[in-house]
Parts: structure tokens; C-alpha cells; sequence
């Protein structure tokens, strides 16, 4: 499975990446983008199954991102890993089709609940 991270910080990128192996997932392969435009140019030449994106970014944010995404048919899984994580963004995240919303600090288990019925199916 190829999941694709996307997040303008470099080190809460590698952080992600870090959590995903101890998760359990450090045997997909992985790509990373600095903002939702660089991470729509990976999804075209690289076509990745899971994309854990940040919401608030520039350039392009992860909603901007996602909207995106849904409107050229990207059916993979897609998700956000953001510091605010309030009912109203979790519904707005969901509304436009975000598979699931994972609230900075996460933790291997958060990981693990919201990705493993995909990455472990």
C-alpha cells in the first residue's frame, strides 16, 4: 500500500512517518509533500491508497486538498492529522469526505485505530 504524507512541516512529517512505523506500518512504501498543490502533483504521477494530510497549510490547505482530490475521483483514503480537532472540523472534514480526523499529539494506538481496518485489510 502507498500512503502519502503531506504536511508544510518537514519534521511533523518525519514525526508522521514515525508514528506509522511504530504503528505497525513501516513496510508501506511512503512519499511526502510540502503543501496540498505539491501533494496533488505526487497523487498524479504516483497514485497513492491512504493520504494523511495537514489542514492548515500553504498554498493549498488539506480541505482545499481534498476538495480537490474528490473533484478529479480520488477514492482512496484520505485523512487529516491537525492540532484542531473540534466537533465543527470534524464534521466539515467528514462533510467532504475525509475518512477520518486524527487531533495533534497522536500517538502509535491513534494511529492504529483509525488506520488499521485499511492498512491491516
Amino acid at each position: 500500500m502507498k500512503i502519502l504524507v503531506v504536511d508544510d512541516s518537514k519534521a511533523m512529517r518525519m514525526i508522521v512517518l514515525r508514528t506509522l512505523r511504530q504503528a505497525g506500518y513501516g513496510d508501506h512504501e511512503t512519499k511526502e509533500a510540502a503543501d496540498g498543490q505539491l501533494g496533488l502533483d505526487v497523487v498524479h504521477e504516483w497514485a497513492p491508497d491512504v493520504i494523511i494530510s495537514d489542514w492548515n497549510m500553504p498554498n493549498m490547505n488539506g480541505l482545499e486538498f481534498l476538495q480537490a482530490l474528490k473533484a478529479e475521483g480520488f477514492s482512496g483514503l484520505f485523512g487529516f492529522v491537525t492540532t484542531e480537532g473540534s466537533p465543527k472540523m470534524k464534521e466539515t472534514a467528514m462533510e467532504e469526505g475525509a475518512n477520518f480526523l486524527i487531533t495533534k499529539p497522536f500517538t502509535a494506538q491513534s494511529f492504529q485505530t483509525e488506520l488499521g481496518p485499511t492498512l491491516n485489510g
